[in-house]
């Protein structure tokens, strides 16, 4: 049992898939979407949740497994997904103060970085050959797998004097007592290096990291300070500076990516690391998955924050010194903090617009190791740390805003990035409250949880294979559309419950995506196309609609003249190809020419 980074067993496996390499990375992630879910959250086969009703407020384990991931291989495959990204399944610390911990279902407080937490097995003495077992199915089957990773915390794994498990912040660092194996803090274990053979549930691991100065050790947040330095409440802050501890992070997760065969990692917390050690890692992680065969390892964090923010941690920048490439992407939170009030009609078209177009100015020097980084951000309508998901479904009417999920889906899977579709998106899960225990339900528990006919797997099923029978929809260039309702003045929709218009082009392809984010009203109007891609009274078909009866697009036209508002805030007059539409009120249309299928 490697306790170790220096351990003879991690070495020889790194000296074995560098012989024999591992399961190739996909050739571009974009021709994959990504489904996110929270193992204990996701399935058990051989029991019910352990707290019911399924989607009640819950903030312990509810017993889901890995092995209850792989039985519904199958079932995801079949919806379309292309990876799977699910929760830490590294060991977190079992008890605290003598008891269970229960609180750590989330797998975020890690105690273990070299092994795998026996809670989410369903034979506890056997979950590393089960989560093995899973992966190498899921890659028969062409799904590849994403490791969500914690760098910036450890687990509750001391305790402060006179404290407990939080502190407040402190300007130099606390006493601390390490806990024992049963989570209770030992007055004697003052110092991390000097804790002889402590028991495998003790402490921390690997025990290289056993080190009082890895540590923080200054309590929670300064009040009105930086909020990227502290501990998590009572999850402890590493000093990501300390290049010592960066080298005992990286040579971990690179063992476990040669263990188990891992595709690619989300990186938790990101913006809270060290911004060397980001760079760092990021570099590091791909370097070692090129030598063991995966020429496309996907790093991706989470930065929720800015357009700035995110700048600082992925990719390159080519404005500064240096040539280390950090993370490859990042989680799309300046998509998320507009694009669902954007297609509920709260926002208008216009302020998505112009968070493109930030993007493009301030990402203008920002080259990841795939290419230009906005392409590669992973896209998002809602995750476990909100306190609702998208979908709402009213008690008195819970029908009533099906086509507005589907449309927001299909605004996913026609934008720019890589979609990932949160856990239970498929089955109209609707969890809405004070906490992301909220949006934490357990699905197995849901009456006819997996079901294939459910009118959101089906269109899920329907957007991937757009998606996968369009190339330009997943490298095509992009441009916002202005469209207009009278024939002349055409622009981008700057009130609620406007139009939004797009294409993606690729060669002398365009699919043109048009959605009405209003609840209540038709849209008749015009979008501007390329005029060199697409001749006068060409015909565009409707490759998706969220409709079970569109109104399919009038021939190309073009305009006797025009007044033009361009995205940029341009205005121009003239001749103009259009295409005439109609959308009814929650309507999305994926438009596209006969001859750009396959």
């Amino acid at each position: 049992m490697a306790n170790s980074v220096k351990n003879n067993d991690v070495q020889a496996l790194f000296h074995q898939v560098q012989q024999r390499k591992l399961t190739p990375s996909p050739e571009d992630w974009r021709d994959h979407w990504i489904y996110f879910l929270m193992v204990d959250r996701f399935n058990n086969p051989v029991s019910a949740p352990k707290h019911l009703p399924y989607n009640d407020k819950f903030g312990g384990f509810q017993g889901g497994t890995i092995e209850g991931v792989r039985q519904k291989l199958d079932y995801l495959k079949e919806l379309g997904v292309g990876a799977i990204w699910f929760t830490p399944v590294l060991k977190n610390c079992q008890f605290l103060n003598g008891k269970p911990n229960d609180g750590t279902y989330h797998g975020y407080g890690i105690q273990d970085f070299l092994h795998i937490d026996p809670r989410f097995a369903s034979d506890p003495n056997n979950v590393e050959q089960e989560l093995r077992t899973f992966i190498d199915e899921a890659h028969s089957k062409g799904i590849y797998i994403i490791f969500d990773i914690v760098l910036n915390h450890t687990g509750d794994v001391f305790a402060y004097e006179s404290h407990g498990s939080e502190a407040p912040f402190s300007d130099t660092p606390y006493n601390i007592n390490w806990r024992d194996e049963k989570g209770i803090a030992q007055s004697d274990w003052k110092i991390g290096e000097n804790i002889s053979n402590p028991d495998a549930d003790a402490t921390v691991f690997p025990q290289e990291l056993r080190r009082n100065e890895f540590f923080r050790r200054q309590g929670g947040p300064k009040p009105g300070g930086a909020e990227t330095i502290g501990d998590f409440s009572s999850l402890k802050q590493l000093l990501t500076s300390n290049p010592e501890l960066g080298n005992v992070l990286i040579r971990s997760f690179q063992y476990l990516i040669a263990k188990y065969d891992i595709d690619g990692f989300r990186i938790d917390t990101l913006k809270y690391l060290d911004p060397n050690f980001a760079l760092t890692f990021g570099n590091a992680i791909r370097e070692f998955s090129l030598s063991v065969g995966k020429k496309n390892f996907f790093t991706y964090g989470e930065v929720y924050d800015n357009e700035q923010k995110i700048s600082q941690f992925i990719g390159r920048n080519i404005s500064k010194s240096g040539d280390l490439v950090g993370v490859d992407a990042s989680l799309d939170f300046p998509l998320f903090f507009k694009l669902p009030d954007v297609v509920k009609g709260i926002l208008p078209p216009s302020a998505l617009v112009n968070m493109y177009q930030e993007r493009k100015e301030v990402e203008r020097g920002i080259i990841s190791s795939h290419g230009e980084a906005t392409a590669f951000f992973v896209t998002f309508l809602d995750n476990h740390d909100q306190h609702q998901r998208f979908y709402f479904s009213p008690d008195g009417n819970p029908h009533q805003f099906d086509d507005q999920a589907t449309l927001a889906i299909g605004c996913l899977f026609t934008l720019p990035g890589i979609p990932s579709l949160y856990y239970g998106t498929e089955q109209g899960l609707h969890g809405n409250g004070d906490s992301d225990q909220n949006v934490r339900e357990a699905l197995w528990g849901k009456p006819n949880a997996f079901d294939s006919t459910h009118p959101f797997y089906k269109t899920i099923q329907r957007l991937t294979n757009v998606r996968n029978e369009q190339p330009t929809l997943r490298y095509g260039r992009f441009y916002f559309r202005p469209i207009s309702g009278d024939g002349f003045h055409f622009g981008i929709s700057n009130f609620p419950q406007g139009v939004l218009a797009f294409s993606r082009i690729l060669n002398d392809q365009e699919v043109v995506t048009i959605v009405n984010t209003s609840t209540e009203s038709q849209f008749f109007g015009s979008v501007i196309i390329d005029s060199n891609l697409n001749p006068v009274n060409v015909q565009f078909q409707i490759l998706f609609s969220n409709k079970t009866d569109p109104t399919v697009p009038n021939l190309v036209r073009v305009t006797s003249t025009a007044e033009i508002h361009e995205a940029d805030g341009r205005v121009s007059s003239g001749q103009i190809y259009v295409l005439p539409v109609s959308l009814k009120p929650m309507e999305i249309q994926i438009l596209g020419r006969q001859s750009s299928q396959g």
